[in-house]
This record gives C-alpha cells, sequence and structure tokens, in this order.
C-alpha cells in the first residue's frame, strides 16, 4: 500500500490569515470602493438577496428555467476547492469573523452544545424498556459512534478551517448536489431542533411549580392538535438566547464555559451519591432485553451526543485551528463519553431498571434516598443544558447559514459579517425567526424523527467525504486506483445496508451478519490496499479507512433502528427542498460558478501575458 502526494497546486495550504480583500464575486453592481466608503451593514434590496443574472428580470429567470437540465448536470458533480472556500467564498461577508476561540473554549463549547436534558430524560425511559443495568453499553456504543463522527469532522476542520462546517467539506469533496441535500436538511435540523430545546425549556421550568408540563402554555381549541398549545416562554428563550450569541463570540463563549463548569460540579455531585448510595444487586440481570435492547437504546440515546458538529462549524473563529480543533472537539466528546456512561451506571445502581420513573429518573431517584432537594438540582441543570445548547447552536446554525449564503444556494445575504461583533447577525436573526415561530405553534411531535434521522445521513456522509479525499484527488489519481476505490466504497455500502436491512427487518439468524459482516470487512480490506493519494497535511484520522468505514457501517445501523416511518419523512423533506433547488439554487450557484471560472481564466491569461512580456 503506498500514499502519493498530490502535485503542489493541489497541496493548498488552509491556515489562512491574510485580510480579506473586497469582494470580486459581489453581491452587488457597486464597485470595491463602496465598502472603503463606509456602505451601511444595515441594508435591504433586491440586489442584495438576488445578485445573479438570472434574478435581474423576469425575461433572464425564464430563460435560465429552460436551460434547467443543464444547469442541473453541471452541478450535479461540480466540486469546489479549498482555495474557494477559503478565500473567494469569504469575501461575500465583506468584514471577516474575529479569530478568538482557543481549545478550551472547544473544550466546553462541545460540553455546552451536548450535555443539555437528554441524559435525564432519555436514560430513565431506556434503562426501564429497553436496555436494562445494560444502557452503559448503549451509551457507549453510540459514544463510539459519534467519536467516529469526530474524527472526520476535525481532519476537515484543521485542514479547511471555514464557517461552513459539513457543508463546505462535503461540497468539496462530493459536489455541489450533495451539499445542497446536506444544507438543506441541517437548516431544518437546527430550526426544529432549536424551537424543540425551546419548548423542552417551558416543560422543564414549569415542572418545578407544577406537575402539569403545559402549565406555562395557551391553549387554542380552534387550532389543529399537535398545534393548539402556544408556547411564549419558548419564544423569549429563544429570542435571549440568539441576541446573546449575535453580540459576540468570545462573550458567549465565557459565558458558555462558566455555567458549563458550574453544571460538571453538580454532574459530579450526581455520580459520586449514585456510587455511594447505589447497590450491585440492582445491576443484575445486566442484559434483560439482550443484545437487541442495547442497540435499540443507543440508536435512542444516540442524540444525547449530537451537537458537536455546531461547534465545528466554528473554526473559522479559532486562533490556531491545528492545534485547538483536535484538542477541543476530540477531548470534549471523549469526555462527555465517559460523563454519560458513569451518569447512567448511578441511575441503575440506585434504582431496579424495572422501577426506574421514565419520566423523572434522577429526581425521583434522589427523593428514594432521601435526598428530596436534589430534584431541584437536576432541573437547574437540565435548564442550563438547553440554554447553552441554544446559544451554541445558535452560534453554529448561524454560521452553517453564512457559508450556505456565501455559496449562493440561499440569498448572499445572510453572509454579511458585521464589522464590530464579527457575528453573522442577519444568519442568526433566520434562524431565529424561523425557530420562533415553531416553537411557538407546534409540538414538534412529528419531526423528531427526521431530525434523527438527518443527522445521522450527514455524519455518514461526511465519513465518505474523507474517503473520498483520502484515495482520490482529481486530475492526479489513476484510473486502475479510482475503480478499485469506487469497487470497495460499493462494497462498504452494501454490506452495510445489508446489515442495516437484516437488523430493521428483525432477522436474527447468525448466517446473514456473518455474510454482510465479511463483505464488509473485504470492502475495506480492498480500500485499505488501495494507494492514498493525499495525506493530512496537519493532523488526521487514524486506521483509514477502517475507522471512516465502520462509522459508515453505524450510522447506516442506527438509521434501521428509526424506521420506515422516519426514511418517508425524510424522502419527503429532501424533495421539497429539491423543488427549491430546481427552482433558485442551481441556477444562484450555476452563475457564481462561471463567474470564478472566468476570474481564474483571466487570471491565467494575465499570467501568461506577464510571462510574455517578460521574455
Amino acid at each position: 500500500m503506498g500514499i502519493k502526494i498530490p502535485s503542489e497546486s493541489q497541496d493548498f495550504d488552509s491556515n489562512l490569515t491574510t485580510p480579506l480583500n473586497p469582494p470580486t464575486i459581489g453581491m452587488d453592481p457597486l464597485p470595491p470602493s463602496a465598502i472603503a466608503s463606509g456602505r451601511s451593514y444595515w441594508r435591504f434590496s433586491k440586489q442584495d438577496f438576488y445578485p445573479e443574472p438570472t434574478f435581474q428580470n423576469l425575461s433572464t429567470y425564464v430563460s435560465a428555467l429552460s436551460k434547467t437540465p443543464y444547469r442541473v448536470k453541471d452541478r450535479l458533480l461540480g466540486r469546489s476547492s479549498e482555495a474557494e472556500e477559503l478565500i473567494e467564498c469569504k469575501k461575500q461577508s465583506e468584514n471577516e469573523m474575529k479569530k478568538c476561540l482557543t481549545w478550551w473554549d472547544l473544550m466546553w463549547l462541545g460540553f455546552g452544545s451536548v450535555v443539555g436534558s437528554g441524559i435525564f430524560s432519555i436514560t430513565g425511559q431506556e434503562a426501564h424498556n429497553d436496555a436494562g443495568p445494560a444502557i452503559v453499553l448503549s451509551y457507549a456504543v453510540s459514544g463510539l459512534s459519534a467519536l467516529l463522527s469526530v474524527f472526520c469532522y476535525t481532519e476537515f476542520a484543521v485542514e479547511i478551517p471555514i464557517a461552513g462546517g459539513s457543508f463546505s467539506f462535503l461540497r468539496i469533496e462530493l459536489g455541489d448536489f450533495v451539499a445542497f441535500i446536506a444544507a438543506g436538511n441541517i437548516l431544518l435540523e437546527g430550526l426544529v431542533g432549536a424551537a424543540g430545546l425551546g419548548r423542552s425549556w417551558t416543560s422543564y421550568f414549569a415542572s418545578i411549580f407544577s406537575n402539569n408540563p403545559d402549565f406555562l402554555r395557551i391553549r387554542v381549541n380552534s387550532f389543529a392538535e399537535g398545534f393548539n398549545l402556544l408556547d411564549p416562554l419558548a419564544v423569549v428563550v429563544l429570542a435571549v438566547a440568539n441576541g446573546i450569541a449575535m453580540t459576540g463570540t468570545k462573550r458567549t463563549s465565557i459565558l458558555n464555559y462558566v455555567s458549563s463548569i458550574l453544571s460538571a460540579v453538580v454532574i459530579v455531585f450526581v455520580i459520586v451519591v449514585g456510587f455511594v448510595h447505589g447497590k450491585a444487586e440492582n445491576l443484575g440481570p445486566f442484559f434483560p432485553y439482550g443484545a437487541e435492547g442495547v442497540f435499540t437504546a443507543a440508536a435512542v440515546v444516540y442524540w444525547s451526543y449530537t451537537g458537536f458538529d455546531m461547534v465545528a462549524n466554528m473554526a473559522e473563529e479559532v486562533k490556531n485551528p491545528s492545534r485547538d480543533i483536535p484538542i477541543g472537539l476530540v477531548g470534549s466528546m471523549s469526555m462527555i463519553t465517559v460523563v454519560y456512561c458513569l451518569m447512567s451506571l448511578a441511575l441503575v445502581m440506585m434504582v431496579k431498571y424495572t422501577q426506574i420513573d421514565v419520566n423523572a429518573a434522577y429526581s425521583v431517584a434522589f427523593v428514594g434516598i432521601g435526598m428530596k432537594w436534589a430534584k431541584y438540582l437536576v432541573s437547574i441543570v437540565a435548564l442550563k443544558g438547553m440554554t447553552t445548547s441554544l446559544l451554541v447552536g445558535s452560534m453554529g446554525q448561524a454560521r452553517y447559514t453564512t457559508q450556505i449564503a456565501r455559496s449562493h444556494m440561499i440569498p448572499p445575504y445572510f453572509s454579511l459579517v458585521h464589522p464590530k461583533t464579527g457575528t453573522p447577525i442577519y444568519a442568526t436573526l433566520l434562524i431565529t425567526t424561523g425557530s420562533c415561530i415553531l416553537a411557538f405553534f407546534s409540538s414538534l411531535d412529528v419531526l423528531s424523527s427526521v431530525l434523527s434521522f438527518s443527522t445521522l445521513f450527514i455524519f455518514m456522509l461526511m465519513a465518505v467525504a474523507l474517503l473520498v479525499r483520502r484515495y482520490y484527488v482529481k486530475d492526479f489519481t489513476p484510473k486502475c486506483d479510482t475503480i478499485k476505490f469506487v469497487i470497495s466504497l460499493f462494497v462498504i455500502f452494501g454490506s452495510s445496508i445489508g446489515i442495516m436491512i437484516l437488523w430493521s427487518s428483525n432477522y436474527r439468524g447468525w448466517i446473514g451478519y456473518v455474510v454482510t459482516v465479511f463483505l464488509w470487512f473485504l470492502g475495506t480490506l480492498g480500500m485499505a490496499l488501495t494507494s492514498k493519494h493525499r495525506i493530512p497535511k496537519v493532523w488526521g484520522v487514524p486506521l483509514v479507512p477502517w475507522l471512516p468505514s465502520l462509522s459508515i457501517a453505524m450510522n447506516l445501523f442506527l438509521i434501521g433502528s428509526l424506521g420506515i416511518v422516519a426514511i418517508w419523512r425524510f424522502v419527503i423533506c429532501s424533495a421539497v427542498m429539491l423543488v427549491y433547488y430546481v427552482l433558485a439554487g442551481v441556477h444562484a450557484t450555476y452563475d457564481m460558478a462561471r463567474v470564478v471560472d472566468e476570474q481564474a481564466l483571466k487570471l491565467e491569461q494575465g499570467k501568461g501575458d506577464s510571462s510574455a512580456g517578460t521574455l
């Protein structure tokens, strides 16, 4: 197995610190001097939203629609580049985001984003219904899967420290179309996830004063069921959290890690008390529901680990990406996995799994050992966890939205960065408005499984993108290596889907699993024997292709645990997104790709003319 290194032109140094130039792919026909003359950040015009040639007037738009098949074909496999994402796209924001984050900030941003109310609400439910005392193994399995995804995110974020996170990474390696599908699903996840956190915040706060979680909501009987409990408090909480996020990244980070450290102290208290008052006999039988119960619970508790991708979205604001991002992301996820395993073990030691209260597991457990006051600590930590999740989620989603707008997949107006705060205020307002509307009206029960599918789907794509990055370099990888890589990836995918189908169809015979796992092993081995054509410049995922291949298999396996309904909801949501893509997104990105190509051609011609003049 060899490693071939691409030529110098393909080895792009991503650690760029030079100031931004005025936009050359501008949102506006004004010359660059318009920015230098103090053009106001607070502006609102059609040209700010749709500056592309396609949208200049009705006739140009109709003409563009007639060319939709050609443009879709062009953008289907059209790939961005590191230079485009790190330099050209950033010019759309007109001002730089401030580089103010260190590994310490990232560590606690990860903790604040991931450790919310899930550990308190889901653990008791899954220990009682699915896993029993083996819930600790469910958290370990989910933590391993999340850590594999963190590895993939970290390698990309170190080499391409840009606000777009997975959107930019997928756009570079898998093309515009795949990146758009991922972007649409992540934006949906951000909106609905924030709205869900807002409503959960209201429920937890109400539980302090009443046994009715809807105590602080307004019932409107004339509205449809599921949309008839209005939640003004959730709107206030979302508005405050997003308002803080807009004031500055460093300020928000300090607020997050101070509150996260305090909640970590309470979590340590919960663990210590659990072990002191726990009984070893409560751990038997350890596997009351068998291996099936462990994996079913793992698919559910996985969502307690989501949120780290929001931290990866802030790579553009990290002072030293090559050092801070690996320590911050990998360190925080490792710490969170250990914390979750210890907390779940403490619960099943304090209370027999059959006697766990599925609605308030920890609070009732503390009451059972004579520490009724401790239940208020649990509520406070849960409220704090949801608040910091909202803060970090707001920051991450806004930066994700910013990079999507920089590519013109959504109006570039939302890519503008405020010159004083260094934050994308318009993008934050977009996320805030959408999540507040959803939180005010909707109970979000129907959309919850869509979010689960979207998250796993994108994590799986990130593992694929990492393999593509290591094994395929355009115009450099030999055809024979490309064929071997594609065949190996196909076998990995096919075998992973086979395992998913076997498990979701309740097949429990060992022959099917042995065959599919063996095929997965052969596919991964075949890729391992294929020459790599890129090596990471700073930090890389270890054991490639084994760890990314395992990540693909685990994410697909967990997707299979969600059921057919979740898959159909994902398909329907993606179909709706495709309508927007065909009507607007593909035309805007096609126009911008042409502008970039023309600029590159002029640059090459200029270099040629300069060389000729020298001669």
